[in-house]
């Protein structure tokens, strides 16, 4: 006597089961969108990072007495500029400190927040005049090769917060980091050119 075969139909998907396959599909589309959105927006809005950089700076004065005693006048022009056609930047807590041979000298900063409107920038003038600076053999030994080089060398550190919006981009927050060497003719204080510009490093965003 032969066997007869029954076929059962396979069994239901759950209702739960089609509700994720549908809304992982909606995620998906929504990220590819939004991914497609950002490209287009950056493609047509071009963002750039803000800056900080030394454009031009003066040693009226650098010379020590006998005793060892350093007295020194600098001027320091620093500008940050925004190079976005459509975003306006703010920026804070800009500090510079300035070290020579290894020591800090002076510390050139701007407390209050400052905004740079699209595609323009902002200069500070920073003048110092340095108290007495006393200084041990082997500093003087620096300064009296500096003086003979014809050629006196300051090292710049710090930076400053910077904080923008870019359209359909979202907002940015940056750290703009600042570490160069400032080089001086001694004999009649004019500033050496020299590229001395900021590195950013993306500290937050927010996605719109």
């Amino acid at each position: 006597m032969s066997k007869k075969l029954v076929s059962t139909p396979p069994p239901r998907t759950h209702f739960l089961w089609w509700l994720a396959a549908i809304l992982c599909t909606i995620l998906t589309v929504a990220i590819i969108i939004a991914g497609i959105v950002i490209f287009i927006g950056y493609m047509v809005i071009h963002p750039r990072i803000p800056v900080i950089s030394v454009v031009d700076a003066y040693l009226p004065h650098f010379n020590y007495d006998q005793a060892g005693v350093l007295v020194m006048q600098v001027n320091i022009l620093v500008r940050s500029r925004n190079d976005n056609r459509k975003a306006h930047a703010r920026l804070s807590n800009l500090n510079l400190e300035l070290f020579f041979d290894g020591n800090r000298i002076a510390v050139l900063s701007t407390a209050t927040p400052y905004e740079v409107k699209k595609n323009s920038s902002v200069d500070f003038n920073y003048e110092y005049t340095s108290d007495s600076i006393p200084l041990n053999p082997s500093q003087m030994s620096h300064v009296d090769e500096s003086l003979k080089k014809d050629q006196v060398s300051f090292e710049l550190k710090g930076g400053v917060r910077a904080q923008w919006r870019v359209g359909v981009l979202g907002s940015f927050k940056l750290l703009c980091h600042l570490d160069c060497r400032l080089q001086f003719h001694s004999s009649n204080g004019s500033y050496i050119p020299r590229r001395c510009s900021s590195r950013n490093m993306i500290i937050s965003t927010h996605w719109c």
